[in-house]
């Protein structure tokens, strides 16, 4: 399972910078394949333990507001493992013309 997901607290102001951080290291501490880029975290893994580092995320972002907004997407493909660096390989292929 590939997911992308972002946390936000809301009631937190404007800068909600550190709140977020926290949520990341919940995703980084955990061993799972991850990467985080501007607008969204990636997590790869096993079903219960993916959507257990997205709980804890989303746990730990609510501590900087009280609430939080959670927007999740997942591909859900079992067997597949490293589609958070295949999926970009095979992207790249084609737009090399391989």
């Amino acid at each position: 399972m590939l997911v992308a997901f972002s946390v936000t607290p809301i009631g937190a102001g404007e800068g909600v910078a550190a709140a977020v951080a926290e949520a990341v290291r919940i995703v980084r501490d955990s061993g799972l394949p991850n990467e985080t880029n501007a607008m969204f975290t990636l997590v790869e893994g096993e079903w219960a333990e993916v959507m257990d580092v997205v709980r804890r995320a989303a746990e730990a972002a609510a501590a900087g507001g009280g609430r939080v907004s959670l927007v999740l997407k997942a591909d859900i493909r079992p067997g597949v493992t490293d589609a958070l660096h295949d999926k970009v390989a095979s992207i790249e292929r084609h737009l090399s013309g391989d």
